[in-house]
Parts: C-alpha cells; structure tokens; sequence
C-alpha cells in the first residue's frame, strides 16, 4: 500500500489534483464557520432544544450542510438547493422535449446547458428556502423577530443582506464543487457533503455522551456503559453496512455482446470476424443519488409543516391541517419510514431509467452493427434490455430502501436506544453517500494511476 501512494504522490498533475481538492475542503470547512451577521448561535441551539421536531429535522438537513446550520452559518444551507435544483431538472427532463434532446441528443454541450439552467434555479431556490429558514427561526424564538423582517422598512435591508449572504454561499459552495470536479479528484458536490457527514462524527459522538449524563460517577457511570455498547452496535451494523454497500455497488449484470470485425488473409482475401464483450448494467445504477433525492422530498413538507403549524398562523383549519401533518411526518413515527421506503424505491427505478434513456445503448449498437447473441437487432433489443435493467434494478430499488430504513428498524425494535443524535449517527444516508463518494473517488485515482502506466490503486 505503501508504494502505492508512493507511486501516487510521484505523479506531479496528480498530486496536485489532490491537494487542491483537500484545500478547497479546507475552504469549505473554514467558511462554514463564519455565522451569519446578527445571529447568535448559542440562542440558537437552545431554541432548537427545546423544539424536539425540528431538532430531528434540521438532524437530517445538517446531511447537506455537515452541521453548518447549528451555528446558522453562512453555508448553513449548504448544497440543499442545488441539490433540489437537479431533483426539478431530472424530472422536467421527460416532460419537455427541448430539455429531453439536451440531455440525450446534444452530448456535451447539452449537458452544460443543463448544468447552468440548474445553477439558475438554485438561485431562487435558495434564496426561498433562506427566508424560510430565517422565518422559521424566528418563529420559535431562534433569532430575533424584531430584527428580522422584509415587510418592514426599518429592518428590510438587514434581512435581505441576510437573505442575500445565505444565498451567495450556497452558490459558493456550488462554484467550489464544480472547481473540484474540473480541477480536482471526484465529484465536487458529493465530496462536499462528504466532508460535511465526517466532520459531524465527533460532535455526534459527544452529545451521544453527554445527553445521558455520561462520564461521572454511579448512574451516569453506568450510562456511560450504555453509551459505550451503543457506540459498539452502531459501528458493528455501520461496518455490515458498509460491506453490503459496497458489494451490491460493484455488483453488476453482463450481457454479451458481439461486434463484427474484418481480418487480412494474404494480400487481398478478408475474413469476417466477431469480437465478444459485453454490456454492464449495474444493480445500483443511480448510487446515492434516490436516496439524497428521497430525503429532499420528504424534508420539504416537514419544513412547511413546521412553519405553518405554529400558533400564530391566524386561519386555524390551516394550522390543523399542517400540525396533523407535522405529527404524521415526524421521523418516530411509521409514517416516515415508510414514506421513505417507497420513495427511495421509487427514485432508484427513475433514476436507472433516466441514466439508461440518455446512453441509447440499443441504438448504439446497431449503429455499430453489433448485436445480442439470440435478440434481433432494433426493437427487440431495446425491449430485453429494458427487461433486464427492470430486473437488475428492481433488487437494487428493494436493497437501497432497506438500507434507508435500517436505523428507524433498530430504533423501534430497540435494538439501539431511539435518540436523534443515534439515528444520525447510524443515518442510511450518510453511510451510502461515504461509501460511495469513497469509491467513485478512489475509481478515479485509480484511473488516473492506471493512465500513467502504474498497476494501479487496487487489486
């Protein structure tokens, strides 16, 4: 291993591919925190303390900002709104044929073009989401209400300097995600969040302690112990986890595929020929992605939920309707988890569809005159591989939704003791999402190893 990253650390371009990315994470990490102007993260935390809801739902926004917003930092945000921006794109893309052609028929350039449309809808989205954020904040007592208020003159261009500033870090941390695609290793917003999942593990671990009153003596000696084979189970299930992710990552379906090809015998003579290879079609062909998709979907109506079911909202069938809501989407409740099992089943089969549509494989390979050992070329091949990817993903869709629900499984069946600061420790989605930007970041190292003629990073 060791000469390995030797060999690694030897290539200049890709040495400095790496240190760039771990400097830009370091910018990252730095930035996140400087907290927002005016705001007191200390009144801040308690208020949220004090609102168990919205404890476990900014736990599970904290996935997308690696625990930024606790101290509302200026990326507090963090990558939620471009990350909701893609979720708009990807589903508008089959329904209006001009985005339908970018992504498919365009190549390149049309992917760009629907990269920037993306960065055009992030904007709103998180300026939207800033106002309610800070609006929520102050509903419960957060941030200062008297201080913060677009509708009046006196405070209007504090709040939307406020507004303003949130904005610009999430599209901050969009710019410093896609400098480390283009000029780094990895993905750039993956590795964000990334770095946000692990820089949350210790302070997790913390409060795991101290909210049972670990570290003295008697009884808090004794949950202390309890914290401790806590600690032990969760990292036991994280590790199956973590193998059952990678294997099912890796996993994949070849169909072979037979290419013509023309040989020379003698001077004039060809001989036709057929090389074999084959198609991979992944079990798991949209990663984490259904499951950060999942979570978006859900963390919406938790969040208006909460806004609008508080006491001062006038229209009282409305604060009805939004406080029921609010009970039925509180992630305790089996609502939640099976909500979220169904979406992220449901996102896995999109997603696969979507990332199969853009390859037009079965076109491909009459174009190339390629065929399916026993499938007529055209429509009959577009139909069988249709029908494999169904097959293939279908264990994929069933896989990635139990992996989602696990912790809420354990909690309820009281095999780990059902705290927030537990279930985000032992979060589905963090799991998923740091094995699989481990791995696709790894690929790439290794392919970059693999180009300057070395072995390579694995075995």
């Amino acid at each position: 291993m060791l000469d390995r990253l030797r060999s690694i650390w030897a290539a200049t371009d890709l040495r400095n591919k790496i240190l760039f990315t771990v400097g830009m994470l370091v910018v990252y990490r730095l930035v996140a925190h400087v907290p927002v102007p005016g705001i007191n993260p200390t009144v801040l935390n308690n208020a949220l303390s004090k609102n168990t809801n919205l404890s476990q739902i900014f736990g599970l926004l904290s996935v997308f900002s690696g625990g930024s917003i606790a101290n509302f930092s200026v990326v507090g945000l963090g990558v939620y709104p471009y990350i909701t921006a893609s979720i708009v794109m990807q589903l508008l893309q089959p329904i209006i044929p001009a985005l339908h052609k970018m992504g498919t028929e365009e190549g390149e350039q049309g992917r760009n073009k629907l990269a920037q449309i993306t960065r055009y809808i992030a904007v709103p989205l998180a300026f939207l989401q800033s106002l309610g954020q800070l609006a929520l904040f102050a509903s419960i007592g957060a941030v200062n209400s008297g201080q913060f208020n677009l509708l009046s003159g006196k405070t209007f261009l504090p709040t939307l300097t406020t507004l303003l500033t949130m904005t610009a870090g999430v599209m901050l941390l969009v710019w410093i995600g896609e400098v480390i695609t283009e000029s780094g290793v990895g993905n750039g917003i993956s590795l964000i969040i990334f770095t946000g999942i692990l820089s949350r593990i210790p302070s997790a671990i913390q409060q795991l302690f101290v909210s049972t009153g670990a570290g003295g003596s008697g009884s808090a000696a004794g949950s202390g112990t309890s914290v401790l084979l806590t600690l032990a189970i969760i990292a036991a299930v994280v590790l199956v986890l973590v193998y059952l992710i990678v294997y099912v990552t890796n996993a994949q379906r070849r169909i072979p595929v037979q290419y013509p090809s023309k040989r020379m015998i003698g001077r004039r003579a060809m001989m036709e020929t057929r090389q074999a290879s084959y198609i991979p079609i992944m079990v798991n062909q949209g990663g984490m992605i259904p499951l950060i998709f999942a979570q978006s979907l859900l963390l919406f109506p938790v969040i208006l939920a909460s806004y609008l079911s508080i006491g001062q909202n006038p229209v009282q069938w409305l604060r009805n309707v939004f406080v029921w809501l609010q009970t039925q989407l509180d992630p305790t409740n089996w609502v939640y988890p099976t909500l979220f099992f169904l979406l992220v089943f449901a996102f896995t089969f999109f997603y696969a569809e979507v990332l199969w549509e853009q390859q037009n494989m079965a076109d491909n390979l009459r174009k190339q005159g390629a065929f399916i050992a026993g499938v007529r070329p055209g429509a009959d091949t577009t139909s069988y591989l249709w029908k494999v990817l169904h097959r293939i993903t279908l264990g994929g869709a069933l896989f990635l939704a139990a992996v989602a629900i696990s912790p809420y499984i354990l909690t309820a069946t009281h095999v780990v003791r059902g705290t927030s600061t537990s279930t985000n420790l032992l979060s589905a989605a963090s799991v998923i999402i740091v094995v699989q930007v481990a791995l696709d970041t790894v690929k790439q190292v290794q392919a970059q190893v693999v180009m300057r003629n070395y072995t390579g990073f694995l075995r």
